[in-house]
């Protein structure tokens, strides 16, 4: 069961508009390597990710090596998201949980994602005052390299 799974039939959906998935349901089986390629990750990631249960139910071969599916991607794919957030490794951990726990839980699972939008329409806020700043300095040197030299007294 991964991450994504709970024991009833509803399931969270992580993503508005995944990215296609190099292989198709059935045919998901890829290995740490192949996940790296596609995600970027690191393999030191993935196991650490698996490590701290943010990805606690990653499948194995009958050699014990990890074997990944679309669903595992999917998941990969917001975790990313939280992390551009700035949202906590221990928060998303949280979640993870929560949703492993199932439907109950959604208005705690809920209430993360929300303190972490405000998290976010805060820093928002801070880089648009920030590039209100560099706009007018660079607004500020444009205009002081067009004006004429005044001459020296």
């Amino acid at each position: 069961m991964t991450v994504m799974e709970s024991s009833s039939a509803r399931t969270d959906v992580c993503a508005a508009a995944p990215r296609a998935h190099p292989r198709p349901e059935g045919q998901d089986r890829y290995t740490i390597s192949e996940v790296v390629a596609f995600t970027g990750l690191t393999a030191h990631t993935l196991r650490w990710y698996e490590r701290i249960g943010l990805m606690p139910h990653v499948d194995r071969s009958h050699t014990g090596q990890r074997r990944f599916s679309n669903r595992d991607l999917d998941w990969l794919a917001f975790v990313g998201k939280l992390r551009l957030t700035g949202m906590p490794v221990a928060d998303m951990v949280r979640y993870a949980e929560l949703l492993r726990e199932g439907e109950h839980t959604f208005e705690e699972r809920q209430e993360l994602l929300e303190a972490t939008r405000r998290d976010v329409k805060t820093r928002i806020a801070e880089l648009q005052d920030t590039l209100a700043v560099l706009d007018h300095k660079i607004d500020f040197y444009a205009g002081a390299r067009r004006a004429p030299e005044r001459p020296c007294a």
